[in-house]
């Protein structure tokens, strides 16, 4: 990625290097999860992620290293395009046409049986998908 374009970036640790691929794990915390009383309040969370980076991508790297993981910003946006904007659209449109033939029910299972074979289109396009999706390591 050039410098010019916009990214995200998120520091994390090498965890391996194997075919080809470069593992970084990436510790995401909610702000509440530094307070001071999250040891009284249930709402703290931190997890843990694994994102894939190409060897290609990666310059030169070895497990335990700590390195920045940028994206490109359109990609969040496809993303949430892809994750949450159209599957609403996809259930509002087929609930409002389903609520016009049949029961509220009927029309609600319709609506949300719809919602099958839009993620079977992207699990089954996940390699043309994830080429929009580069992931980089900045040293």
């Amino acid at each position: 990625m050039s410098e010019t374009t916009e990214c995200v970036a998120k520091g994390g640790v090498v965890d391996r290097i194997e075919n080809q691929k470069v593992y970084v794990k990436i510790v995401s915390q909610s702000a509440c999860a530094s307070c001071h009383a999250n040891g009284a309040c249930s709402a703290s969370d931190i997890s843990e992620k694994m994102i894939e980076v190409d060897l290609a991508d990666a310059g030169d790297v070895k497990p335990g290293e700590f390195v920045t993981v940028k994206v490109q910003s359109s990609a969040g946006n496809l993303a949430l395009f892809y994750g949450y904007v159209f599957p609403f659209l996809l259930v509002l449109i087929s609930l409002i046409v389903a609520v016009n033939f049949t029961s509220e029910g009927y029309a609600g299972l319709i609506s949300l049986a719809a919602l099958l074979p839009y993620y079977l289109g992207l699990y089954l396009l996940r390699g043309k998908i994830a080429r929009r999706f580069r992931f980089t390591i900045a040293n």
